[in-house]
């Protein structure tokens, strides 16, 4: 095995090792859409258009992954987005 392919493996051995964890966001019949858009800007940092589409998406399946990270990152954001009238968790 040459040296690039071994770095490669190597690489590619660390990605597996971190453990990524999603939070995702439930509909309700309580918050509006422009609550949802407004809280996914300001907390997940999404674009205007990201947010609005996660809207959707909750709206019409029930739930959506928001955000995509390791888990100590993600707690926060989800704690915002319950203290915010959302309903979330992390998986």
């Amino acid at each position: 095995m040459g040296t690039i392919e071994k770095l490669q493996e190597d690489l590619l051995l660390a990605e597996e090792t971190v453990k990524q964890s999603e939070i995702v966001l439930f509909n309700d019949e309580v918050n509006t859409f422009d609550h949802v858009i407004e809280t996914l800007i300001a907390v997940c940092e999404h674009t205007p258009e990201q947010a609005e589409q996660c809207s959707i998406i909750v709206h019409h399946n029930g739930k959506c992954t928001v955000k995509t990270g390791e888990y100590d990152e993600l707690k926060p954001r989800c704690s915002k987005l319950l203290q915010a009238g959302l309903s979330a968790e992390i998986i």
